[in-house]
C-alpha cells in the first residue's frame, strides 16, 4: 500500500515501508523517458572490524559478479543491450548501485539489482581475481599524492575513531580478507531494514511498489544498529615525505555533523571561503599571489561529527606562506565573515546549483536516497531557498567560530618533515 505523498523540493514524493523493513522512495518526472533507480545500503567502512576493513568496498565489486543463476557477464550483457547506465560507489556510511535505464526498462534494473543485493554468488575464484583489482585501485590511489594527503588528513582528525579507516582498506587487510569474512560482513550489513530503494523518472510508484515487493519480498534479515561515538580531537600533523615536485597540503579541523540545523549557513560559509573561482582562497592565494593551481575548501558530515579543510597544492618552498594565509582567511572569517555581496553571491550560487539539480533524475535518487537512509529531513525547494535566504553574516560568522576556531589537523606530501609544519597548526 502506498504511503502519503509529502511535498519534496517543489514536487511530490511517495514513500512506502515494505512488511520486511526495506523502505521504498521515488518520485515522477513525466518529461523524461528515463529512470534511475539506487540500492543505498547502511554498510560502510565504519561498520568494518578490523579484519573486514576494506569489506564494503570490497561487496561492491563483488555484487557485480552476480549470484549463481546470474553471472557478472550476464549482468554487464544485461544492462548492455539496453544502453543502461550503472556502477556503485562506497563511503565511510553507505554503499550505493544504480542503474539508469529507459523507462521501458525499468523492470530490468530492478530484476539485476534485486539479484545481486540478495543472492551474490562469491565464487572463490572471482573473489581472488577482484583482489587484484582492489589492491590495484588502493595502489592507484596510494601514487596519486593528493589522495594521501587527503587520508593523512583523516588519520589527523579521526585517529582512533571508526571514520579513520580509508574505505579501500588496506594492501594487508584485502590480502588477507577471506571468502567468510567477506560474505559474513554481507550477511551481518546487508538486510531489508538496512536498504533503502530510491528511483526517480518515469515512473509510478505504486507499480514500482508492487514490482520491488515481487523482486525483494521475501527477503528478510534484521539491521545491525550503528552507534555514534563521539570523536576527540586534537592538534595532529601526518607527513608522508616525498621528494615531490608539488606539496599537496589539507588543513583543517572537526566540522558540523550532517544534522546539525547550521549547514545551511555552513555552507554559504564554505562557498565564500573556497568553494568557486570567485571565492576568498581561489582569489587570494591562485589569481593574486599564483602560488598555486588547484586550492580549495570542503566539508565532510556524518552521523555524530564532521570534518572541513582546505586543500592546497604549491611548490614545497612555498607551502609556508600558502598555510599562512590559509590561517588568515580562517581568522577573517572568524572575525567578521562574509561581505554582504559574498553572502548574495553565495546565495545566489547554492540556489541556482539547487535548481540545475533537479534536471537530472540521477541528482534527485542520489538525495532522495541519501536523506533517507541517513535520517536528513526531506525539504520542499521551497523550504530550502527559505532556510538559505534566511542565513545572515552573523550566522556564518557562528559557525565560523566553531569550525575553525581549531585544534587544527594538518596532512601534507612533500619532502618535508612534521616538525617544518608544526606552527601551522598551533
Amino acid at each position: 500500500m502506498s504511503g502519503a505523498a509529502p511535498y519534496y523540493r517543489g514536487m511530490h514524493y511517495d514513500f512506502t515501508t515494505l512488511p520486511s523493513g526495506l523502505r521504498i522512495i521515488s518520485q515522477d518526472m513525466p518529461s523524461v523517458r528515463s529512470a534511475t533507480i539506487g540500492c543505498w545500503v547502511d554498510a560502510g567502512s565504519r561498520d568494518e572490524d578490523p579484519v573486514e576493513a576494506g569489506a564494503s568496498h570490497f561487496l561492491e565489486h563483488l555484487l557485480f559478479k552476480g549470484s549463481e543463476t546470474m553471472p557478472a557477464r550476464a549482468i554487464s550483457e544485461a544492462f548492455d543491450a539496453v544502453g543502461a547506465r550503472h556502477n556503485a560507489f562506497t563511503s565511510k556510511e553507505y554503499t550505493c548501485y544504480w542503474a539508469r535505464v529507459r523507462d521501458a526498462d525499468l523492470q530490468l534494473a530492478i530484476d539485476i539489482l534485486s539479484e545481486m543485493l540478495q543472492r551474490p554468488a562469491f565464487r572463490q575464484e572471482e573473489i581472488d581475481s577482484e583482489r587484484h583489482v582492489v589492491l590495484e585501485e588502493i595502489n592507484m590511489n596510494e601514487d596519486d599524492p593528493t589522495d594521501v594527503a587527503h587520508e593523512l588528513f583523516v588519520q589527523a582528525l579521526w585517529g582512533g575513531h571508526p571514520l579513520a579507516p580509508p574505505v579501500l582498506g588496506t594492501p594487508e587487510s584485502i590480502t588477507a580478507m577471506t571468502r567468510d569474512t567477506i560474505q559474513g560482513y554481507w550477511g551481518r550489513r546487508y538486510s531489508p531494514p538496512a536498504v533503502v530503494v530510491s528511483a526517480v523518472g518515469r515512473l509510478d510508484h505504486d507499480d514500482l511498489v508492487r514490482r520491488i515487493g515481487d523482486a525483494m519480498g521475501a527477503w528478510s534479515g534484521d539491521a545491525e544498529p550503528r552507534p555514534a561515538v563521539p570523536a576527540v580531537i586534537g592538534s595532529k600533523i601526518e607527513v608522508t615525505r616525498r621528494d615531490t615536485e608539488q606539496a599537496h597540503l589539507v588543513l583543517g579541523s572537526e566540522g558540523l555533523p550532517r544534522g546539525d540545523e547550521r549547514r545551511f549557513a555552513h555552507t554559504i560559509l564554505e562557498h565564500v571561503l573556497g568553494g568557486g573561482m570567485s571565492s576568498r582562497l581561489f582569489r587570494e592565494i591562485r589569481e593574486e599571489r599564483g602560488l598555486a593551481y588547484a586550492v580549495h575548501s570542503f566539508h565532510m558530515p556524518f552521523l555524530e561529527t564532521g570534518g572541513v579543510a582546505v586543500y592546497a597544492g604549491t611548490t614545497p618552498s612555498q607551502a609556508p606562506e600558502v598555510l599562512k594565509l590559509i590561517r588568515a582567511e580562517l581568522d577573517k572569517m572568524m572575525e567578521s565573515g562574509p561581505t554582504p555581496d559574498e553572502l548574495a553571491r553565495a546565495k545566489g550560487n547554492i540556489e541556482g546549483s539547487l535548481a540545475l539539480s533537479l534536471e537530472d533524475s540521477n541528482s534527485r535518487m542520489s538525495r532522495l536516497g541519501r536523506e533517507e537512509l541517513t535520517g536528513v529531513e526531506h525539504l520542499s525547494v521551497d523550504e530550502v531557498l527559505a532556510r538559505i535566504e534566511a542565513v545572515t553574516v552573523e550566522d556564518t560568522v557562528d559557525v565560523a567560530r566553531t569550525v575553525y576556531s581549531g585544534p587544527y589537523v594538518l596532512g601534507a606530501v612533500g619532502p618535508f618533515d612534521a616538525a617544518d609544519l608544526e606552527e601551522f597548526v598551533a
